[in-house]
C-alpha cells in the first residue's frame, strides 16, 4: 500500500487498514511503511533557469574619473536574451534616484515578474514602493553571494574587461559616450557564450563574401562582415 501509494503517509495509510479489519498501530504502520526519498527543494540556478524570460537584474558599479571622482554605474540586465535594458551614471545616488530609474526601465506594460538585486541600503523605503507599484516581486539575494547575481555581475565585469579597462573617463558624459558605444557593440555584434555564440539582437549568417572587419568602441572591438559577391 504505501509503495503503490507514495504520497500516503502513515494516519492514510493506517485509517486504509484499518478499513480492511486489520487492527494495527500507526506506530507501527510508520515504522514499516516504504520510505520514499523527498524530492530537494528547487536551486536558485532552477530557479534562474525556470523564469528566465520574466527576470531583471539590477546592480551598481563604480568608476573613477582621472580626477578620482567616483561615479555610480546603474544597469537593469534581462535575462532572456542578456541585454542591458537601461543604464545610468551619476555621482551621487539615492534611493528616490534609484527608483526613478525602474520607472525609465521598466515601464508598466514591459515589467517582468521578478527583480533580482542584492541588499545594498541603496534600495531603500521608496525603491521598493515603486517596483512593487509596477507589480514586481523582488528577490534579494543572500548576503556576501555575488554567485546569486551571477549575470550581471559577469556583464560588470565583462563591461570592466572589454571597455573601461583600456579608457580614461574624465567626466560623467565621457563614461555616458563609452557604455552607449560598448553597449551597442555588446547588443549588436558581441558573440554570447551563453546565447548559442549568437548577439543579443540575434545576427544572421551571411552568405559568401569577402570578410571586411568594421571598428567598434573606438577600435577595441571589430565586428566583421561579408561582402556581397
Amino acid at each position: 500500500m504505501s509503495e503503490a501509494n507514495p504520497l500516503w503517509g502513515a494516519p492514510r495509510i493506517h485509517g486504509e487498514i484499518l478499513k480492511l479489519g486489520i487492527q494495527i498501530s500507526q506506530a507501527s504502520v510508520a515504522k514499516y511503511m516504504v520510505r520514499h526519498p523527498k524530492p530537494p527543494s528547487q536551486t536558485w540556478r532552477t530557479f534562474l533557469t525556470n523564469h528566465v524570460t520574466q527576470l531583471v537584474s539590477v546592480d551598481f558599479f563604480t568608476v573613477h574619473t582621472i580626477s578620482f571622482e567616483v561615479l555610480f554605474v546603474f544597469v537593469v540586465l534581462a535575462h532572456d536574451r542578456r541585454r542591458i535594458i537601461h543604464f545610468k551614471v551619476t555621482a551621487h545616488p539615492t534611493a528616490a534616484w534609484t527608483a526613478q530609474q525602474m520607472l525609465e526601465a521598466l515601464p508598466f506594460d514591459t515589467a517582468p515578474r521578478y527583480l533580482l538585486r542584492d541588499r545594498d541600503g541603496i534600495y531603500g523605503l521608496e525603491f521598493q514602493r515603486q517596483v512593487e507599484l509596477i507589480g514586481i516581486t523582488e528577490v534579494h539575494s543572500a548576503p556576501r553571494s555575488p554567485l546569486q547575481r551571477a549575470y550581471v555581475e559577469r556583464v560588470i565585469g565583462s563591461i570592466r574587461r572589454e571597455c573601461l579597462d583600456h579608457v580614461i573617463v574624465f567626466d560623467e558624459e565621457g563614461l555616458r559616450r563609452a557604455l552607449r558605444s560598448y553597449f551597442k557593440y555588446y547588443h549588436r555584434s558581441r558573440p554570447h557564450l551563453s546565447r548559442d555564440k549568437d548577439s543579443p539582437d540575434p545576427r544572421p549568417v551571411q552568405p559568401i563574401g569577402d570578410v571586411i572587419a568594421i571598428p567598434e568602441v573606438g577600435g577595441l572591438h571589430h565586428r566583421y562582415n561579408r561582402l556581397a559577391a
